[in-house]
């Protein structure tokens, strides 16, 4: 484990990745190309049943300042750029989108021992704020995720979490949408030899009553493969396997099928990333 709580948005980010994380129904190319200056050209193309959506991202990294630029095939423009370690454990991010001239926006992330706090603002006359804070230490963290809107006056969001972590468990509570989502994460590492490992997700609305349940697991064949396998209480069930064929060159097989109609057929997704 890491020093220090680390950031909200690492909160329960171990059971997510276990459970969400590669599995896709599309089919998605990635190609990544470096440049003997140090600039990496990365090109992706994703099909979506009958649309296609591609993009280009360009980073640039010099001492501590890196730069991303990304063009997507609706003719957005998304640029990042990234100061990391201005000062000592902080980090800020400065982000637009053109053409839409609302979209800039500042960020400042701080990490310490024994907090994480990012705070973000909207460039705009009437900016959306953005504060998130994680205090506690590297086994036992509490933490909140505000946003308010001062055109409106409002809170946008209002969210508070608590995070258990030991060598081999992490454990999360997570109370989101105003108070009105309890979500609950858990992740154990089984076998960390062969890299398995279990996970679930419970989230309940107390507006609808309605509960999610969400279980996984993952285990490596061996160096270079990885499969993972989850079912939800929908009934639906996703699986996929992972073969890193070349180094940082994955090749990613995934399915997923409706247990309660057995008679539609299943969705079947590929991913192919190249890193020469």
């Amino acid at each position: 484990m890491g020093k220090g709580p680390g950031l909200y948005t690492d909160i329960g980010k171990k059971a997510r990745d276990l459970l969400y994380k590669d599995y896709q129904t599309d089919q998605k190319f990635t190609l990544t190309t470096f440049s003997p200056t140090g600039v990496a050209i990365t090109s992706a193309g994703t099909k979506k049943g009958d649309l296609f959506v591609a993009d280009v991202n360009t980073q640039l990294k010099n001492r501590n300042v890196t730069t991303d630029i990304k063009v997507d095939t609706s003719s957005n423009l998304f640029t990042t750029i990234t100061v990391d370690e201005p000062a000592p454990g902080l980090k800020t991010i400065f982000s637009f989108r053109v053409p839409d001239q609302r979209s800039g926006k500042v960020e400042l992330q701080y990490l310490h021992d024994y907090a994480g706090i990012s705070s973000s603002i909207g460039l705009t006359a009437n900016p959306i704020v953005n504060f998130s804070g994680v205090f506690g230490t590297n086994v036992l963290a509490l933490g909140t995720d505000l946003s308010f809107d001062t055109k409106t006056g409002n809170f946008t969001k209002c969210n508070a979490a608590l995070s258990f972590s030991n060598v081999d468990l992490i454990a999360s509570v997570a109370l989101n949408e105003k108070g009105d989502s309890l979500n609950a994460s858990y992740y154990h590492i089984v076998n960390p030899f062969t890299n398995t490992a279990v996970g679930a997700e419970v989230t309940h609305c107390f507006s609808t009553n309605e509960n999610t349940i969400t279980v996984g697991t993952q285990h490596a064949l061996d160096p270079l493969t990885m499969v993972k396998a989850r079912v939800n209480n929908a009934g639906k069930a996703s699986a996929l396997i992972q073969h890193e064929w070349r180094p940082r060159s994955l090749f990613t097989v995934s399915g997923e099928v409706d247990t309660k109609s057995i008679d539609k057929s299943a969705k079947v997704g590929l991913a192919l990333a190249l890193k020469p």
